[in-house]
Protein backbone atom coordinates (compact mmCIF):
# COMPACT_ATOMS: atom_id res chain seq x y z
CA UNK A 1 0.00 0.00 0.00
CA UNK A 2 1.38 3.32 -0.62
CA UNK A 3 1.88 6.23 1.92
CA UNK A 4 -0.50 9.36 2.19
CA UNK A 5 0.83 12.54 3.76
CA UNK A 6 -1.38 15.85 3.87
CA UNK A 7 -0.43 19.27 3.87
CA UNK A 8 -1.98 22.47 3.49
CA UNK A 9 -3.98 23.03 6.29
CA UNK A 10 -5.04 25.92 8.24
CA UNK A 11 -7.26 28.69 9.81
CA UNK A 12 -8.43 31.07 7.36
CA UNK A 13 -11.61 33.62 7.58
CA UNK A 14 -15.24 32.81 5.28
CA UNK A 15 -14.34 33.75 1.74
CA UNK A 16 -10.58 32.67 1.78
CA UNK A 17 -9.07 29.70 -0.20
CA UNK A 18 -6.56 27.03 0.89
CA UNK A 19 -4.87 24.82 -1.55
CA UNK A 20 -4.69 20.96 0.21
CA UNK A 21 -1.53 18.59 -0.91
CA UNK A 22 -1.18 14.62 -0.49
CA UNK A 23 2.34 13.47 -1.16
CA UNK A 24 2.05 9.83 -1.85
CA UNK A 25 5.18 7.58 -1.23
CA UNK A 26 6.01 3.73 -1.54
CA UNK A 27 3.60 3.53 -5.01
CA UNK A 28 2.84 5.22 -7.99
CA UNK A 29 -0.53 7.44 -7.84
CA UNK A 30 -1.33 6.53 -11.25
CA UNK A 31 -2.25 3.16 -9.73
CA UNK A 32 -5.10 4.71 -7.81
CA UNK A 33 -8.10 6.41 -8.21
CA UNK A 34 -8.14 9.28 -5.41
CA UNK A 35 -10.04 11.04 -2.97
CA UNK A 36 -10.62 13.46 -0.44
CA UNK A 37 -12.40 12.87 2.76
CA UNK A 38 -13.62 15.04 5.74
CA UNK A 39 -14.83 14.70 9.50
CA UNK A 40 -15.48 17.48 11.46
CA UNK A 41 -16.28 17.00 15.52
CA UNK A 42 -18.61 15.01 16.41
CA UNK A 43 -19.66 14.08 12.63
CA UNK A 44 -19.21 11.15 10.22
CA UNK A 45 -16.70 10.72 7.61
CA UNK A 46 -18.39 12.90 4.35
CA UNK A 47 -17.11 12.51 0.91
CA UNK A 48 -15.61 15.75 -0.57
CA UNK A 49 -13.77 14.95 -4.21
CA UNK A 50 -12.77 12.19 -6.20
CA UNK A 51 -10.63 11.93 -9.00
CA UNK A 52 -10.28 8.64 -11.36
CA UNK A 53 -7.25 7.20 -12.76
CA UNK A 54 -6.14 8.83 -16.43
CA UNK A 55 -6.08 6.48 -18.27
CA UNK A 56 -9.93 6.05 -16.98
CA UNK A 57 -10.49 9.77 -17.92
CA UNK A 58 -9.23 11.60 -15.06
CA UNK A 59 -13.18 11.75 -13.87
CA UNK A 60 -14.15 13.71 -10.91
CA UNK A 61 -16.83 14.04 -8.58
CA UNK A 62 -17.62 16.38 -6.13
CA UNK A 63 -20.36 16.35 -3.18
CA UNK A 64 -22.91 18.91 -3.49
CA UNK A 65 -21.65 20.71 -0.86
CA UNK A 66 -18.61 21.54 -2.11
CA UNK A 67 -19.36 22.28 -6.49
CA UNK A 68 -18.24 24.78 -7.91
CA UNK A 69 -15.82 25.89 -4.98
CA UNK A 70 -13.39 22.97 -4.94
CA UNK A 71 -11.45 21.45 -7.19
CA UNK A 72 -9.66 18.31 -7.32
CA UNK A 73 -6.13 17.25 -9.45
CA UNK A 74 -4.04 15.24 -9.78
CA UNK A 75 0.08 15.38 -10.61
CA UNK A 76 0.84 11.99 -11.47
CA UNK A 77 4.84 12.54 -12.61
CA UNK A 78 4.96 14.06 -8.77
CA UNK A 79 3.16 11.35 -7.02
CA UNK A 80 0.64 14.68 -5.98
CA UNK A 81 -3.34 14.97 -5.22
CA UNK A 82 -4.83 18.56 -5.09
CA UNK A 83 -7.56 20.00 -3.44
CA UNK A 84 -8.19 23.55 -4.26
CA UNK A 85 -11.00 25.10 -2.23
CA UNK A 86 -12.04 28.38 -2.87
CA UNK A 87 -14.71 30.45 -1.15
CA UNK A 88 -14.65 28.74 1.82
CA UNK A 89 -17.33 28.62 4.43
CA UNK A 90 -17.49 27.50 8.39
CA UNK A 91 -18.95 24.54 7.45
CA UNK A 92 -15.92 23.69 5.65
CA UNK A 93 -14.32 22.94 9.10
CA UNK A 94 -12.77 19.75 9.78
CA UNK A 95 -10.40 17.30 9.11
CA UNK A 96 -9.60 16.71 5.38
CA UNK A 97 -7.92 13.26 4.59
CA UNK A 98 -6.55 11.83 1.49
CA UNK A 99 -7.66 8.71 0.37
CA UNK A 100 -6.40 6.16 -2.38
CA UNK A 101 -8.50 3.03 -4.31
CA UNK A 102 -6.69 0.42 -6.67
CA UNK A 103 -9.03 -1.35 -7.65
CA UNK A 104 -12.17 0.35 -8.60
CA UNK A 105 -14.13 4.05 -8.98
CA UNK A 106 -16.67 4.30 -6.38
CA UNK A 107 -15.99 7.38 -5.14
CA UNK A 108 -18.67 7.74 -2.74
CA UNK A 109 -17.80 4.93 -1.13
CA UNK A 110 -15.73 5.99 1.59
CA UNK A 111 -14.98 2.53 2.68
CA UNK A 112 -13.70 1.41 -0.35
CA UNK A 113 -10.40 3.54 0.11
CA UNK A 114 -7.74 1.05 1.19
CA UNK A 115 -5.00 3.91 1.77
CA UNK A 116 -5.21 7.01 4.02
CA UNK A 117 -3.57 9.99 4.63
CA UNK A 118 -3.29 10.99 8.38
CA UNK A 119 -5.41 14.24 7.93
CA UNK A 120 -4.90 17.68 7.98
CA UNK A 121 -6.87 20.40 9.82
CA UNK A 122 -9.26 23.14 8.01
CA UNK A 123 -10.66 25.57 10.24
CA UNK A 124 -12.89 28.47 8.75
CA UNK A 125 -14.40 31.31 10.68
CA UNK A 126 -16.97 33.59 9.26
Amino acid sequence: QIQLRESGGGSVQAGDSLRLSCKAAGGALSAYCLGWVRQAPGKEREFVAAISWRWFGGITEYADTVKGRFTISRDDAKNMVYLEMNNLKPEDTAVYYCAANQSQWAPRRIDEYDSWGQGTQVTVSS
